[in-house]
């Protein structure tokens, strides 16, 4: 949902997160033409092999969690641990900078649902030194 949003500038209320869809898109950042490969993944790949050649693949990384599930935000660690060490890996070449990464706490206007405090993804931020925003 919010890779549509980016994209179509419009929220869909009804939106599948079970499908994978690599959107193209084409915007003006900093008076710059910046061509776009999202990758929107499902969140459910079955094993690492899977979750590796998506990281790999990546050149810049949203990791997005609802403050509505604890096991999404427990993902994080996990998620932002593997692009850091894929990304580092020989096989980059020894100057290989760190791809951006951010991390997203998404559903923010479901307060009566949170299971995830706004402290928590900003402690996790701080101790994994990566930008944190909670949206909605």
């Amino acid at each position: 949902a919010l890779t549509v949003r980016f994209i179509t500038r419009r929220f869909i209320g009804d939106y599948d997160p079970t499908l994978e869809m690599i959107y193209r898109h084409v915007a003006v950042i900093d008076g710059e033409m910046v061509h776009f490969e999202i990758l929107d993944t499902a969140g459910q790949e079955e094993d690492s092999l899977q979750i590796e050649e998506k990281i790999k693949w990546g050149d810049g990384f949203a990791v997005v969690y609802s403050v509505t599930d604890r096991c999404s935000f427990d993902e994080v660690m996990r998620l932002c641990f593997l692009i850091n060490h894929l990304h580092a890996s020989p096989k980059r070449g020894a100057a290989a900078e760190q791809p951006p990464v951010v991390i997203v706490g998404n559903k923010k206007d479901l307060q009566f649902d949170r299971m995830v405090s706004t402290q928590d993804g900003e402690n996790l931020s701080k101790a994994l030194k990566i930008p944190f925003y909670e949206i909605s």
